[in-house]
């Protein structure tokens, strides 16, 4: 067969309330986030002993370790105290196929008498948190040589050990009723304890995860909760976050009820007409009878306003099976919907979502229901032709993204995650890889509802470690477990359209041996998940060794367009790699070939170095476009790390090898930590748009290129230069328009047009004079877009625009607001670095600040914060219940105040 072809569909996410239904629903799924006790010991010396597992002991300087430099063998290590992970793995069994490996829970109770566990504790004096919390974000940043956390995990304190504490309500109507604690993510090492029970608990950081309160609930009296964490440090190479820094609920269901991800809805025979789904549903029997279920599901589509149609669109065959006492069991069946709305990717496909409602009835009774949304979509992985969606071919133009959310840290926040998205559309951008780990479940209805494809990936390491303390020492015991945890959760996400089971793993240097755990990892979701192909990425695994061979598609980290091979690199130690592409096609004909990782590129926005390369993609070093005092990368977008290649390499090498499906660049937005080339940074310099969401002038470059029908025109540098006059400036300009014309103060520089596999326009002879840079672009002979940059005058005052004027008055929702310092024609001055304190009034808070500065190291929520070439961001959030007119004022010394009005409302 010639590729992979799948007709499948996605759910979306299982959510708990629907009042178009005509029965109440017995299942409860009730927010945690709010009212919990936080507290932190002040060092891992003082920390207890209450500990999962033992760790290697070192002080490894991960800053100063090659990103793509090899993954080594795991330390053989031997406990010498208690460790809790025998209380711990069962909580993971109901992910292990085999049952004969389940874990067995020891006797007795480790940790019952610690006092942060018991009831009559005073913990007055913790910190008052609502989640979700990452601990570490508000700093300090922790600056110097050889600091106990570095640049590469984002100078911030994320390392340590935490509890969090709280008090639940449980009411005696709920005697009788199976009750779990749900996770979407801790970081990490998350052990629990109810009412001075320790319930179970999980490691890695990422997985969302389940416990089981009821044998240890009082119904009726005060029942405490106590989680515990353990953050190490050394356990990453990007800033993990620390804390519960996703959503927390308490699940109510009856003993017999739909099992957890227990849905899984599929669709075949997809047409204009008709699509046949697919449900199937597991339900777990936790009463002590041999037990008659019925299930039954109807099917309702959801507009585009996401309200839910009031009559049923199809009527799912219903089952009736028996379950025995305690065991779970897994049931079919199909219905036809008549002329489907198909989910397809922005913005020439729309995003159409359904909900399934599966009512479970057992002894006449309505026990439960569980609701899932989910999408109908057709998918064709083709090896010579890329990916069709629907019928209709889509490039990948991705895009790779780190969990962190900037100045918020790794605490989810929606709206904070719909931004990134909503800027990264703007470039051009359809495809997101999560990178590289599990993100949260609430970023995949984002992609869902708008439209995104996503690669959805589980492992940066396997058994091979890349840091002294990461998830190597967990992987043996845990990675079935994660692996069926993460599709079971989001294999009805019709956004997720790849599995990706690892990144740049060091298996791929062990040859057969590391080629069969790849093989077994790949076995492990084709046991779950049969419609979506899988892959692992590889940035030294070539065409000929065993690995590629274990996996559906073939995804290369900068191996495509070769590594350390263009000219400019060639002084450069490290992996040395011919460009790949036409190797891997030969070697593997019947599989789709993407960039899971491309370019590398690098930049400080608004910053810029003199000489400019002549070359169309050369490594940052010394001199040429990198400058290690200030730890500037110069922002003509033409320099990389070591093992990158500049966007217009990129771009060229997909043209030249057009059965490569896409790609994703690395990386959207710049993230916290790996701050490649400057490890003294506080957050990476990869990104298309920097860390507060200012765009950099890459992003313009993406956007002429995966945008061709969008009339653009970016000019660089900007033209304030009074120490440059006479001297040669040079000016670039990237153009959807296939040729352009440039203008300095009126006289023409002459026209250029672009020659094949460029991208850019260059007139690298512009000598400097202040004043206005004028381009005018065509388009197959038409005028097509024009653009101009002028030199300002001094800064005169500050601007303040937000990105939505008007919030909900949750306790969640947030307002963006840019401000600029503009001189008195209010043109954004773009050398401006002013410091700005800012005030508010209303009911709201100002949560962070930033400016986009990867070098800036005041805490994130302060109120004050130097502009960074014009521009700097402030952060609000509203406050829960609380309504009315909110006023930020920025300030700053000898320019005009400004002051912005905004509303929170219900």
């Amino acid at each position: 067969m010639k590729g992979i072809s799948l007709l499948a569909v996605i759910l979306v996410f299982s959510f708990y309330s629907c009042n178009q239904q005509p029965e109440s629903n017995p299942r409860e799924r009730i927010s945690l986030n709010e009212g919990w006790k936080f507290f932190k010991y002040n060092s891992l010396e003082e920390a207890d002993n209450l500990i999962y597992d033992v760790r290697p002991e070192t002080r490894e300087n991960l800053d100063k370790r090659e990103a793509d430099a090899m993954p080594v063998e795991a330390e053989s290590l031997v406990a010498t105290k208690l460790i809790l992970k025998p209380w711990i793995l069962p909580t993971g069994n109901r992910f292990l196929a085999d049952t004969s490996k389940w874990h067995t829970r020891p006797e007795g109770n480790p940790g019952k008498d610690f006092i942060f566990v018991q009831h009559n504790f005073d913990d007055s004096s913790w910190s008052d948190v609502n989640l979700p919390h990452d601990w570490a974000v508000a700093g300090p940043f922790i600056q110097g040589n050889d600091p106990l956390v570095g640049g590469s995990m984002g100078r911030l304190p994320s390392p340590g050990v935490a509890w969090y504490r709280k008090k639940l309500d449980i009411p005696e109507s709920d005697t009788g009723k199976s009750i779990f604690l749900d996770v979407d993510g801790a970081m990490s090492y998350a052990m629990v304890w109810l009412n001075g029970h320790l319930v179970g608990g999980w490691p890695y950081g990422y997985s969302s995860w389940r416990v089981d309160l009821t044998p240890y609930l009082q119904p009726g009296g005060e029942n405490l909760l106590a989680i515990r964490l353990d953050n190490p440090p050394l356990s990453s190479r990007w800033y993990p976050g620390a804390g519960l820094y996703r959503n927390v609920w308490l699940t109510k269901v009856n003993p017999i009820h739909v099992a957890q991800w227990g849905t899984f809805v599929t669709a075949r025979n997809i047409s204009d007409a008709s699509a046949t789904i697919d449900v199937e549903v597991t339900i777990d029997n936790m009463t002590d009878r041999d037990t008659k279920v019925k299930a039954q599901t109807h099917i309702y589509l959801i507009d585009n306003d996401g309200n839910i149609s009031s009559d049923a669109i199809a009527v799912i065959k219903p089952f009736v099976n028996r379950i025995e006492p305690g065991k779970s069991a897994r049931f079919k069946s199909w219905a036809e919907i008549k002329n489907p709305k198909l989910w397809g990717p922005y913005p020439t496909q729309t995003p159409h979502l359904y909900l399934a409602v599966t009512d479970l009835y057992s002894n006449g009774n309505h026990v439960d229901r569980y609701e899932t949304r989910f999408g109908i979509r057709s998918l064709e992985f083709d090896p010579e032709k890329g990916l069709f969606v629907n019928g209709e071919r889509i490039y990948f133009q991705g895009a790779n993204q780190h969990h962190d959310l900037g100045a918020l840290g790794a605490a989810f926040n929606a709206r904070a995650a719909e931004r990134q998205l909503e800027i990264l559309r703007e470039a051009g951008v359809n495809a997101i890889r999560m990178a590289h780990n599990p993100p949260a479940p609430e970023l995949l209805e984002l992609t869902d509802k708008m439209g995104f494809l996503v690669v959805n990936e589980i492992f940066d390491v396997w058994e091979r470690r890349k840091a002294p303390r990461d998830f190597h020492l967990i992987f043996p015991d845990w990675h079935e477990q994660d692996l069926r945890s993460l599709i079971r959760r989001d294999r009805n996400h019709p956004s997720v359209i790849i599995w990706s089971y690892g990144n740049e793993v060091g298996e791929q240097y062990t040859g057969e041996e590391g080629a069969q755990l790849s093989m077994r990892l790949n076995n492990i979701i084709k046991e779950e998940d049969v419609t979506r192909p899988t892959t692992a990425s590889m940035n030294f695994a070539k065409p000929h060794m065993p690995m590629p061979a274990t996996m559906d598609i073939i995804s290369l980290n900068y191996q495509g367009e070769g590594i350390r091979i263009h000219p400019g690199y060639d002084h450069l130690q490290g992996i040395r790699t011919h460009p790949l592409y036409p190797d891997f096609q030969k070697a593997f004909p019947d599989k789709m070939i993407i960039s899971s990782e491309n370019a590398a590129a690098l930049s400080t926005r608004g910053e810029y170095l003199f000489p400019v390369t002549s070359y169309i993609s050369a490594p940052v070093s010394t001199g040429i476009g990198g400058d290690p005092v200030n730890q500037i990368v110069c922002g003509y977008e033409l320099y990389t790390a070591n093992y990158g290649s500049s966007a217009d390499r990129v771009f060229a090498a997909k043209e030249q090898h057009p059965y490569v499906a896409g790609g994703f660049v690395w990386s959207g937005w710049d993230y916290l930590g790996e701050p490649t080339p400057y490890y003294g940074a506080r957050s990476t310099y990869f990104g298309i748009v920097d860390l507060a969401g200012f765009k950099k002038n890459r992003f313009y470059l993406y956007q002429s290129h995966w945008r061709p029908d969008h009339p653009m025109a970016h000019i660089l540098p900007h033209w304030n230069w009074p120490s440059r006059i006479g001297l040669v400036t040079p000016v670039h300009v990237f153009t959807s328009g296939d040729e352009a014309e440039l203008f300095l103060n009126g006289v023409s520089l002459g026209r250029k047009k672009k020659g094949p596999y460029e991208y850019r326009l260059r007139w690298d002879d512009v000598v400097y004079q202040p004043g206005e840079l004028k381009v005018v672009a065509w388009k197959n002979g038409v005028q097509w877009a024009k653009n101009s940059i002028k030199t300002t005058g001094v800064p005169t005052r500050l601007t303040a625009v937000a990105d939505r004027n008007v919030i909900n008055a949750d306790g969640t929702d947030l307002s963006f607001i840019t401000i600029s310092v503009t001189d008195k024609d209010g043109l954004v001055v773009p050398i401006a670095k002013n410091p700005i304190v800012f005030t508010i009034t209303g009911p709201a808070e100002i949560v962070a600040t930033d400016n986009g500065d990867p070098t800036d190291m005041t805490p994130f929520p302060s109120h004050q914060r130097n502009a960074f070439n014009g521009y700097a961001l402030v952060i609000l959030r509203s406050k829960n219940g609380e309504t009315g007119d909110v006023t930020l004022t920025a300030r700053s010394e000898n320019l005009e105040v400004s002051t912005i009005t905004l509303k929170t409302a219900k």
